[in-house]
């Protein structure tokens, strides 16, 4: 808008992957949770998640007793409270970071600078320096946005692989948020093979008529995750592009090494 005392004997291989495997399912769980809007049902997890009933069960209920997940009345899931401290720390720890970035790109720009991840299906804002301008692009930290309608999203969706986008686009749909949005998944396709050879993504006014937003992807980080200035079309014309992009894409760089001098 404008204005996530044992004896010391070998592990085997075939153990390890089976931990591993473990932890990714409990948080491919989690993830529908939040991508169903913080809330699902046994009957939703068990179609989405692709897994036995008998394993779902059993991970729920470990993510239940240790807080990460709560169920309710109706025997749906919901996301528990322990994940709400995990994120708060995890969220101020990237702002921490990213933010004397942020706040260069708005010194030399004048527009709104943002830091969204993927998280599960979904780009979710993690930081945000506004503009100075009275007019100005303003989204809260935490919001949930579609990847194909905004700069954030299509910066990152090139550099995940087909499958992964296709599961995207499949499980949160194309919504005509604008009537700019692209709503095709082929049109879709072309637009993020022009942002590959180009090196940045543009949101024209796919999320919201008289916003346009300019997204570069950040190579090399501990989560897939885009920067982006977002402002008004009247002042983000082509001439602005040509002083933004090469910003975006040095404040991306620079991002990038930040996040990962440090363990998150």
């Amino acid at each position: 808008m404008i204005d996530t005392q044992q004896k010391n004997t070998p592990t085997s291989p075939k153990s390890a992957k089976a931990g591993v495997q473990s932890v990714e399912r409990a948080f491919k769980l989690l993830g529908l949770i939040a991508d169903a809007g913080g809330q699902a049902t046994l009957s939703e997890l068990a179609e989405r998640a692709d897994l036995p009933m008998p394993t779902i069960h059993r991970l729920l209920r470990t993510l239940v007793n240790l807080g990460c997940a709560r169920q309710l009345q109706d025997r749906g899931y919901a996301l528990g409270p322990t994940l709400m401290r995990l994120g708060d720390l995890a969220g101020q720890q990237i702002g921490d970071i990213v933010r004397p970035h942020l706040r260069g790109l708005v010194a030399s720009l004048g527009e709104t600078a943002n830091i969204a991840v993927l998280d599960g299906d979904m780009m979710v804002y993690a930081a945000q320096v506004p503009s100075e301008h009275s007019m100005r692009m303003f989204t809260e930290v935490g919001r949930r946005v579609h990847l194909s309608a905004t700069g954030v999203g299509k910066a990152v969706l090139p550099n995940l692989e087909e499958a992964r986008v296709a599961q995207i686009i499949h499980s949160t749909g194309m919504p005509r948020l604008t009537e700019k949005s692209i709503t095709d998944f082929g049109e879709l396709k072309a637009e993020l093979e022009r942002i590959r050879e180009r090196g940045y993504a543009i949101d024209e006014e796919e999320q919201e008529l008289g916003v346009r937003c300019f997204a570069v992807n950040i190579d090399g980080a501990p989560t897939p995750m885009a920067v982006s200035v977002s402002g008004p079309t009247s002042r983000l014309d082509d001439e602005f592009a040509e002083r933004a992009v090469p910003l975006l894409q040095a404040a991306a760089r620079d991002i990038s090494a930040d996040l990962n001098r440090v363990e998150l």
